[in-house]
């Protein structure tokens, strides 16, 4: 009987231990409601940059621009328009040929 309530207290003050062992302590200033700080953020990569070679062929991008809708050309040239001081007839006509170039 003596040694089940040895073995018992022994018991106890191991879970004591291992409880206390996962309480977390509060620094000065600070709160138990307040979250845990964030991780660190990662190292930062050690790769050289890449250096361009002088002798390196050149490739050109042939690819042409890409074109504005016809809606956004005729806005345009009848702005461009009434900045010139266009009459609305003159505003059409110039409209009309810009936007087709």
């Amino acid at each position: 009987m003596k040694r089940l309530s040895i073995t018992l207290c022994a018991l106890a003050l191991a879970l004591a231990g291992a409880a206390s062992a996962q309480i977390i302590p509060i620094p000065p200033g600070g709160s138990q409601f307040n979250p845990p700080p964030p991780p660190p953020p990662p190292p930062p990569s050690m790769a050289p940059p890449v250096v361009p070679q002088m002798d390196a062929p050149v490739h050109p991008n042939y690819a042409p621009a890409p074109r504005q809708s016809f809606s956004e050309r005729i806005t345009k040239c009848l702005d461009d328009a009434a900045a010139a001081g266009y009459g609305p007839n003159k505003r059409a006509n110039y409209s009309r040929s810009c936007a087709n170039r």
